[in-house]
């Protein structure tokens, strides 16, 4: 059934209508629909084109066409229907017949879309929100588990300093804190109802919109029809904070591949979540890992294609603006099946303490202790590194660690070097002099486990 045939002589082109609809992927609007329908009737009601025996056929109609989308929701995709709003005012019709048509009275599908599209957002983020948050308590709860584990640091994939794995969970925990305020900052600036603005200039009838607004669950009314019914701002900031997200998401699932790597041997990924070769008997790949690496790319492409769909689009609303909703529904189920996932990883990761701490010792991480102890002595640093560095590149070239060099041979570089050294340059010594505020020592880190676990609820 069209909505709009009254102005039409022919039919619509059999190409023209399967290109047009939007059916096979905004039904998943349904409730939203019915939603903002029961509330619009309520509306009506006050304007007097419904009386409340009306509002409440139609109300009870809607409710229990909700019921049947509950039990079967891909019934709606048999129907030829152009969108989710056409099937449910088609299928409210046929129920309570030409009272049916008097629902949409003053409202237009372009108020309608974008309603039920902010509905649908705000669903999604409470979830999305939901499962940010666990995924820092999965941060939390293996940071506690293993706050003394040592292991290096990286800069530029070279071993630098050595820190904890509970530090380097701590670090995923700030992205995600970050991740979670940007989604409540985002809900807040979409938390405003366009219904009511009608096609672009608003609606001929006395509604209340701010009441409207309310009984939808939203904050407040939109202000300007005309930007209303074309805004999809709401939408690209949504997209946004996904890209961002997944960005974290991908650097916390490549760290995992390279720390779970033959090479670094620092973890061990559970079987339920990795998977075997066809070929080679002995490989244990991290597929879950790298899919929320490569389906980041794909969150990315949603957000560019909806900046470009709306790049130079005039006011007000134009059906290119269908084109933002398949790729919105694809980034954020792909968002949060990714979050869903990482936890799942998190929670069932095993480590290699052994392995850690012999990369950190391997890697020279300690050789700033050094540089640091001279300064001590009265070096200026700049000099102070000079020597640190010549003392490496004779480790190096000796296959030696620090901790296994001769005093004579520290105080060949340095005649202020004394027997005190080797306390200063343990992997402990190391991590525990970063006692200032973000630091590893395992004193802050114990701090900001609490701090955390007081903020997330965790008993």
């Amino acid at each position: 059934m069209s909505l709009w045939g009254g102005r039409f002589l022919d039919e619509s082109n059999k190409l023209f209508k399967k290109f047009n609809t939007s059916l096979s992927f905004d039904y998943i609007l349904a409730q939203e629909d019915i939603f903002s329908s029961i509330a619009w009737s309520k509306t009506l009601v006050e304007t007097g084109v419904l009386n409340e025996k009306e509002q409440k056929t139609i109300e009870y109609a809607l409710i229990s066409l909700k019921q049947e989308i509950d039990i079967n929701p891909k019934q709606i995709l048999t129907s030829d229907c152009e969108d989710i709003h056409s099937w449910i005012e088609m299928n409210l019709i046929e129920k309570i017949g030409e009272l049916g048509k008097k629902l949409h009275t003053g409202r237009s599908r372009n108020d309608q879309i974008t309603t039920d599209l902010k509905l649908w957002c705000k669903n999604k983020i409470q979830i999305l929100l939901e499962n940010t948050l666990n995924l820092q308590k999965s941060f939390i709860f293996i940071a506690e588990r293993n706050h003394d584990v040592i292991m290096p640091g990286y800069t530029h994939l070279q071993r630098a300093q050595p820190i904890t794995f509970s530090y380097w969970c701590l670090a995923y925990v700030e992205m995600f804190k970050r991740d979670f305020a940007r989604l409540k900052d985002t809900l807040k600036r979409l938390d405003v109802s366009p219904l009511g603005s009608g096609a672009l200039s608003g609606t001929a009838w006395d509604i209340d919109r701010e009441k409207l607004a309310l009984c939808m669950g939203f904050n407040s009314s939109t202000n300007n029809a005309l930007d209303s019914v074309s805004d999809r701002d709401y939408v690209i900031e949504l997209l946004a904070s996904a890209s961002i997200s997944m960005m974290h998401l991908s650097r916390f699932s490549e760290d995992l591949i390279f720390f779970n790597s033959s090479e670094s041997n620092f973890i061990e990924l559970s079987d339920s979540i990795t998977s075997g070769s066809s070929l080679m008997p002995q490989k244990k790949n991290p597929d879950a890992l790298e899919l929320i690496r490569g389906k980041c790319s794909r969150v990315y492409g949603s957000l560019f294609s909806t900046l470009v769909l709306l790049k130079a689009l005039p006011l007000s609303y134009n059906k290119d603006m269908q084109e933002d909703k398949e790729s919105l529904f694809d980034a954020i189920q792909t968002w949060n099946d990714s979050l869903l996932i990482s936890s799942l990883v998190l929670n069932n990761i095993k480590l290699n303490k052994i392995s850690c701490y012999k990369a950190a010792e391997k890697g020279y991480s300690n050789a700033t202790e050094v540089a640091d102890y001279l300064v001590k002595k009265g070096i200026t640093f700049r000099e102070a590194h000079h020597i640190s560095g010549k003392i490496v590149l004779y480790a190096i070239h000796n296959n030696k660690a620090l901790k296994d060099l001769d005093l004579s041979k520290f105080q060949e570089y340095s005649h202020l070097i004394e027997n005190d050294i080797y306390k200063h340059i343990t992997l402990e010594a190391c991590i525990e002099k970063r006692v200032s505020k973000g630091g590893v020592s395992l004193k802050q880190v114990k701090k900001a486990i609490k701090k955390e676990k007081i903020r997330l609820n965790i008993i």
